[in-house]
Formats: structure tokens, C-alpha cells, sequence
């Protein structure tokens, strides 16, 4: 396969798919040698989130070649482990593949306890006790090694590594691209042009006498919409590799795409700031001696443009004159069109040999002059309708995928290539295999943008390859998704947003339905996981305990109180268990804001206040309500003064001081809704069953209005505005909205940028409404198909973002521009 073509179809093949030394500490040299692919795994949690998670991978995944692959590699499922490790792919056969996976040793490493039909027996190689699983029909194979442990679907590869025993040589190139690999992706691919084409799924596979790099290194990153590899390409003096076409040349802006119309299927665009040196360059890898040609030294891009199946190649120039007489003295035609001049030309193969290997099978026929570059076609009507779309504006670089695919790239490359569906199809048809071009067919990649980028720098070609979904358009007042992320299994708790005291962002915290904790990015990617004992009960706080500046995460679940710090891991003493469990979502008190939190955890009757140190405050009285205690208490303060109030279960409303004693005595009992206590106008407010609005003073006046609610309203108040939701009446500071029938949540009040958003959500029809504080709605509300759990400000840019579950209880984020 010709290298230019590999670097164009690289987006795809990896989404589907050497002098040795001695190395130290380093997974490498566990492997057997000669890997087609090498994939070092450094957050194994986020990996699979990764690519369970995106629309574009999961397609791959169905197709023909990777099935086999697919299916062995499944046997790692039952891997667990938080150690960097490393996945290797073998040919063991034509158009077969085996793994060997090789990590540090670690108890509950592989856990396939609740596989029902599987057999587990130990083999001996040499010495070597080697583990045999056979899980449902698959077998998994094991060898301890050192304090790692190596994992492969082949016996026969474990018997390799036993033979080498400590003498397995790692390619020197591929161990420093592994050393400077970044520890912060969850995952970097390695792969080898230079030697493996094993992988690569062409028409015909034959040796490569000049491959496209040596070892290329890619830092993989994926979410629900993209997928990106970043990296750099190896490209040593003693390989004549394509790379080393652009050794010693700087890259500039790549203009191909303002000249290729805007329904081209591909563009690859080559530049260069000193012909001489890439004339050079092109001399040394065809292996010939020839002069370099001076009618060429203004020439500083090479494009080629995809258009109806057809190949448009365009020269651009810094200087044009020389060039056009040359041209003009050897055409055998010319003809005018839209004011251009159409040269029809007598050396059909010349612009091929001139810039071959970045130009290869092409006859250059025609030729016009736009601007300051030459365009050559095969035929006529092509460089018509390159020359109608460029005056009339109606170019490439205006298209929204290749705008989407700029927003992640470089602004100068030396090779960049841009391709949508239809490109990727024809170039796939050209130099692919006929199973794999069907298979691409049969995928839905419609709304994708395919693009590679290579820049050329002190030897090394730095890589950034995207398949990314086409960005829609963003208008004022749009809402679109930003993310969805289907976790391991269906929600559990109500996500929410957390602040990262690093980025000052917000990123989202949420449980599952196996107690597993998870903390999200911006851009969907799980941070990591955690592992609970139980469900965590109503709103996690974020507290700053040791006021530094960092956040940690407080909560309680059934019988638990604990606080997490940024990566998860608990705080000391922060781990209390309570016997009997039960217990009420934690409440957070800092009198006066100066960090010196009181933790209240209440459990039944029973009230726990904790200080910084995770100790009692035995200052505080109420260790004990006369009856049981419901939801969490809160704290308000009015004036100078401090107020915690707490619900009880006997319908009578508590107000203390900070010491637990009476602050005000509340003598009516009140049947409670479902519903929290706010203060609103300076008053301790709740409702009844009954819909009635009971508030209290400071002196502990009561009045109460009847708001003729049905018991199941529901009621939020800030200090200035109050909203009830009733039935579909939604009313806010008394203004009142009739909303399509439905079952509606409690309605919730964000204070973002001072505004006040006020959010309900139809549970019946799965429709989110977002109205102002005068009761206006938002525009392009309602959102359909999803419940609103939170809403903010993610990236500090004054657009807001909500999260929400969707209709298959997964995670969605939305972005409200």
C-alpha cells in the first residue's frame, strides 16, 4: 500500500484495528517480539468507557476482520485493575491474531467468579506453571512472571515468552516512544509501518520498501462524539520513509481547502517552505540521481482535491510567472471560462513526475491559474467547477466538517488530510480489501469527518488524527447535546455537578446501580471509579476541610458518612459506619463561612454532629429528637444569626441555636409535604399536604396561606422568589405557566450569572422546560427525551450546561448556547 495512502485511511485502520536492546522496568521486554500492535493501557476503567461510549468505534467493532479479534480479546473482560498495562497483538496465522496482556501482579486482578460455565486447570511448560481458563467456550491463558503477570488467548505465545526466559529485545525506538508516552490518556497505541502489515487491510500485501515512519505513537482519547490520536511518527536517517520527505522544511498553512469546492469527498494538501530541500528529500527516497528542477522553487503546497471520484491536483506558488510561461508554451488548446483561461496540455504524465510520490497516477490534461495557484485536472469540467465554486465562495474550508475537523487541528501542517463519508469510501474501494470496504459501506459514518495532520519538526512528525461527529452550526438560543455516556449499568443517583478546584470547571459525580461512584469530565471522559458499600442518599457536598483551595466529597449512603478527595480516595478519619443503617442525606453547616464545618448525620431519632477532625461536637446539645427525624436539617442565617431547622416525623418543625437548643419554639403541628424548608423573605418557610404555606418569623410568628395545592405539589423558594409546581400549573413569584399534561418533578431554581433559571421536568413524557425568573420560557425548550437532574456553568464561558438521564437511563449533558 503506498504510504500517502496509509496516512489518509489511518483515522480508520486504527480505529479497527528494529536494532534491539536490552530494557529496564519496562513491560516491553515481557512481550514475545515482532508485535503488529502494541497498546499501553494506562486507565483501564476509562479505556473501556472510552470505547464503549463512541458511536464511531462501536461501528468498527462490527466489522469482519475485527470479529475474531473481538471475540478473543473479550476474555479480558473479567481483567480489574487501576495498573498501567500493555496489550499486544499477534499474527499467528493469515488473517489471525492473539493477544498476550502483561501488567503487575495484583490480588483480584482477574476475577471470573461469575462466569457459570468455566474450568480452571494448571499446565506445566519447562518449569513454567502456566493457568488455563476456559470461560463459556473461550480460553484465557496465564503465566506469573517476576511480580507480573502475563495473560494471552495463546498457549503458544506463552510458551514463546518462557523459552526466551530474560532475553526478549525490545526495539529501541519503540521503548523511548513508550518511555515519553503520556501517563494522563487512558490509552497510546503503537504501531510499526516499517515492518507490520499485517494489520493493514490492502488489496495486495507485499513488502514496503519505503513505509510511511518508522514507529508511530498515538495517545488515544475518546468520547461520544470524537475520537482522537495524538502523537508523533519516528522517522530515523537509516529508513527512506515518507516522513523524511519533509526532513529539514518547515510546514505552512495548508490552502487546498480554499480552492476545493465545498462538496469535495477529500482533500490531501502537502507544503513545504524550500522546494530545494524537498527536491532533495524526493531524490533520496526514490533512490535517484537526477537535478533538482529551479522551474519549481516557488512552488510550496502540493493538494490534491477529491471531487466525483476524480483526483484535481493544484500547485500554489509564491511566484507564478516562470511556471505559466513554461505551461503556456507547451499547451496544445486553451478555451475561456467565468474569465479563466483553460490550458489544454501536451505532457500528460508531468505534474506525476515532477511530485511523485505525492502525486501518483494522475494525467494532468488541463490546467488553470486561480490566484496563485496552478489547478490540473484529467478532465475539463472538473476545473470548471473548481473555478465556478472559488469565485463564487462556495469552497471547502466554509463546510462545517471541515470546520469541525479544524477546531482540533494545527494551523500549518505538512501533510493534513480532510475527508468526509463518501472520500473515506473511495479511497477505502482503491486500496482496501474487499471485505473491509464492505464493511465500511455497511457503516454508518454519514455525519463523520475523517481528517490525519502530520507536522514535520526536528525529525519527528508530530500526529493529531480525528474522526470526530460534524458539529452543528451553533445559533444564539440553541440546545444541543454535548455528551452522552452509557455507564457499566443504569444510574442509580441523580448526577450532579462538582467543582474542580484545579480547572474551576464543574464535572459530573454520579452512582450506578452497582454503588460504583463515578467522577466525569467536561468532555464525558470518567475520571475514575469508585466503589461503595451502599447508595448514596440525596446531594453530595463539596467542602474544602483543609482550606487550601482543594475539594473534597462529603455524603452519607444507608450506614456510612465519608469524604472523598479529588481522586477518589477517602479522608481520614472520614470513614464512619453506623450499625442499623438508615440514615438521612448529609447536611453541611458553616456558620460564617470560615470553613470550620459541622457535619450533621441523623439516623432515626438520633443526631450526629462531627467538626473538621471527624470528632463530635460535644458542644451541641441535640443528640436526640423526641421523634424521628426526616431528610436532611438545614441552616440558614439571618442577620448575625444562626438557625438549624429540622422536620420530625410527629409533624413538628424544630428551629435551634448553634448549641442545640430551642432558638424559637414552634407550637403548631404541621402535616409536612414532600417538600424541603426554605427561607424565603426572611421567613422559615414550608408547606402541608393541604397546599398551604406555613411561614415563621424570627419571633416565631406563624402565618400560613392557602395556596389550594394538591398534596403532591411541588415547592421551591430562594430569599426573593417562590415557585410552586401543581398538577401542569407551574407558577413563579405568581405568575403562572399551564404546561402540557403530564407528571412533573419538584420544580428547582438555579442562580447562575445573576439570573435565576427556573427547571421542571414531565416524568411521564421525559420533557425538560427551563423558564427565566418572569416566566418566560427559554428558547428551544422543552427538551424531549431526557429528565433534568442539574444545571451550570461547565466551562466558566457564560453558557450553560444542564445534565440530565435520558430515556435508556443513561447520562446526557446538554449545552445551552
Amino acid at each position: 500500500m503506498r504510504p500517502k495512502v496509509l496516512f489518509c485511511l489511518l483515522p480508520l485502520i486504527l480505529l479497527s484495528c528494529t536494532k534491539e536492546v536490552k530494557t529496564k522496568d519496562s513491560l516491553l521486554e515481557h512481550l514475545p517480539p515482532d508485535p503488529s500492535l502494541v497498546i499501553k493501557i494506562s486507565n483501564l476503567t476509562n479505556f473501556k468507557s472510552e470505547l464503549k461510549n463512541n458511536a464511531s468505534l462501536q461501528s468498527v467493532e462490527r466489522f469482519s476482520g475485527l470479529q475474531e479479534i473481538m471475540a478473543r480479546v473479550k476474555g479480558l473482560d473479567h481483567l480489574n485493575t487501576e495498573q498501567t498495562c500493555i496489550l499486544a497483538l499477534y499474527e499467528v496465522g493469515k488473517d489471525n491474531f492473539d493477544y498476550v496482556l502483561a501488567t503487575k501482579n495484583e490480588s483480584g486482578l482477574f476475577n471470573a467468579d461469575s462466569v457459570a460455565n468455566k474450568t480452571v486447570e494448571t499446565l506445566s511448560y519447562e518449569g513454567a506453571n502456566i493457568t488455563k481458563y476456559r470461560l463459556d467456550g473461550l480460553e484465557v491463558f496465564s503465566l506469573n512472571k517476576n511480580k507480573e503477570i502475563l495473560m494471552s488467548s495463546s498457549m503458544m505465545l506463552l510458551e514463546n515468552i518462557v523459552r526466551l526466559g530474560h532475553n526478549t529485545l525490545v526495539d529501541p525506538v519503540l521503548e523511548k516512544l513508550y518511555q515519553a508516552s503520556s501517563k494522563n490518556k487512558s490509552a497510546t497505541l503503537f504501531i510499526n509501518p516499517a515492518s507490520n502489515a499485517a494489520l493493514l487491510p490492502v488489496k495486495e500485501i507485499h513488502e514496503i520498501a519505503n513505509p510511511f515512519s518508522s514507529w508511530i505513537s498515538l495517545d488515544f482519547t475518546a468520547n461520544s462524539d470524537e475520537v482522537n490520536l495524538n502523537g508523533v511518527a519516528m522517522a530515523p536517517d537509516s529508513i527512506k520513509s515518507f516522513v523524511n520527505l519533509f526532513k529539514g522544511t518547515s510546514p505552512l498553512s495548508n490552502k487546498t481547502p480554499t480552492y476545493a469546492p465545498i462538496n469535495a469527498q477529500a482533500i490531501l494538501s502537502y507544503t513545504f517552505d524550500d522546494y530545494q530541500v524537498f527536491a532533495k528529500n524526493q531524490n533520496n527516497y526514490l533512490d535517484r540521481v537526477r537535478k533538482v528542477d529551479s522551474l519549481f522553487n516557488t512552488i510550496e503546497e502540493v493538494g490534491v482535491i477529491y471531487l466525483n471520484n476524480q483526483k484535481v491536483v493544484l500547485l500554489k506558488s509564491f511566484g507564478t510567472e516562470s511556471l505559466y510561461d513554461y505551461l503556456d508554451q507547451r499547451k496544445t488548446a486553451s478555451q475561456t471560462y467565468q474569465g479563466n483561461e483553460i490550458l489544454e496540455l501536451q505532457e500528460k504524465r508531468w505534474v506525476e513526475q515532477s511530485f511523485t510520490p505525492l502525486v501518483q497516477n494522475f494525467e494532468s490534461n488541463f490546467c488553470t491559474l486561480l490566484d496563485n495557484s496552478f489547478i490540473f485536472s484529467e478532465n475539463k469540467e472538473a476545473l470548471q467547477t473548481i473555478v465556478s465554486s472559488y469565485k463564487s465562495s462556495s469552497s471547502l474550508d466554509k463546510d462545517q466538517g471541515y470546520l469541525t475537523a479544524k477546531a482540533s487541528l494545527a494551523n500549518e501542517s505538512s501533510i493534513l488530510f480532510v475527508s468526509d463519508e463518501t472520500g473515506i469510501n473511495l479511497l477505502a474501494e482503491r486500496e482496501l480489501s474487499t471485505e473491509m470496504v464492505s464493511d465500511i459501506k455497511d457503516s454508518d459514518f454519514k455525519d463523520q469527518v475523517f481528517a490525519s495532520q502530520m507536522v514535520m519538526d526536528n525529525g519527528f512528525g508530530h500526529f493529531n488524527i480525528l474522526v470526530s461527529k460534524i458539529a452543528k452550526r451553533q445559533e444564539q438560543n440553541t440546545v444541543s447535546p454535548l455528551f452522552t455516556l452509557e455507564l457499566n449499568t443504569d444510574l442509580a443517583t441523580d448526577p450532579q455537578f462538582v467543582k474542580n478546584h484545579r480547572t474551576k470547571k464543574q464535572e459530573v459525580v454520579v452512582q450506578d446501580q452497582n454503588n460504583v461512584l463515578y467522577l466525569i469530565s467536561t468532555d464525558g471522559k470518567i475520571l475514575w471509579t469508585k466503589q461503595l458499600d451502599g447508595r448514596i442518599q440525596g446531594d453530595i457536598q463539596q467542602v474544602d476541610i483543609y482550606k487550601n483551595g482543594k475539594l473534597q466529597l462529603a455524603f452519607c449512603t444507608n450506614d456510612q458518612f465519608l469524604i472523598i478527595d479529588r481522586n477518589g480516595d477517602e479522608v481520614a478519619p472520614f470513614n464512619i459506619d453506623f450499625d442499623g443503617g438508615n440514615l438521612n442525606p448529609l447536611a453541611v453547616f458553616d456558620y460564617d463561612g470560615s470553613r470550620n464545618y459541622r457535619f450533621v448525620v441523623t439516623q432515626g431519632k438520633k443526631v450526629f454532629m462531627y467538626n473538621n477532625q471527624g470528632k463530635i461536637v460535644n458542644g451541641f446539645t441535640f443528640k436526640e429528637a423526641p421523634s424521628n427525624i426526616l431528610g436532611a436539617p438545614k441552616h440558614f442565617r439571618v442577620g448575625n444569626k444562626d438557625y438549624l431547622v429540622f422536620k420530625q416525623d410527629n409533624n413538628t418543625l424544630r428551629i435551634l441555636h448553634r448549641v442545640g437548643s430551642d432558638r424559637i419554639k414552634v407550637t403548631e403541628k404541621i402535616d409536612f409535604s414532600n417538600n424541603e424548608v426554605f427561607l424565603y423573605k426572611n421567613k422559615f418557610s414550608v408547606t402541608n399536604k393541604a397546599g398551604v404555606l406555613h411561614q415563621i418569623d424570627t419571633n416565631g410568628k406563624l402565618v400560613a396561606t392557602n395556596f389550594n395545592l394538591n398534596a403532591d405539589h411541588g415547592y421551591y423558594a430562594t430569599s426573593n422568589t417562590l415557585v410552586f409546581m401543581d398538577d401542569n400549573i407551574l407558577s413563579i413569584k405568581g405568575k403562572k405557566v399551564e404546561l402540557e399534561l403530564g407528571v412533573y418533578s419538584k420544580p428547582k431554581i438555579f442562580y447562575i450569572y445573576d439570573k435565576i433559571y427556573v427547571a421542571v421536568t414531565d416524568i411521564q413524557n421525559q420533557q425538560i422546560y427551563l423558564f427565566d425568573s418572569q416566566a418566560k420560557p427559554i428558547p428551544n425548550f422543552p427538551v424531549y427525551g431526557s429528565s433534568l437532574i442539574d444545571l451550570s456553568d461547565m466551562d466558566n464561558d457564560k453558557k450553560l450546561e444542564l445534565v440530565a438521564k435520558d430515556q435508556d437511563n443513561s447520562l446526557i449533558v446538554y449545552k445551552i448556547n
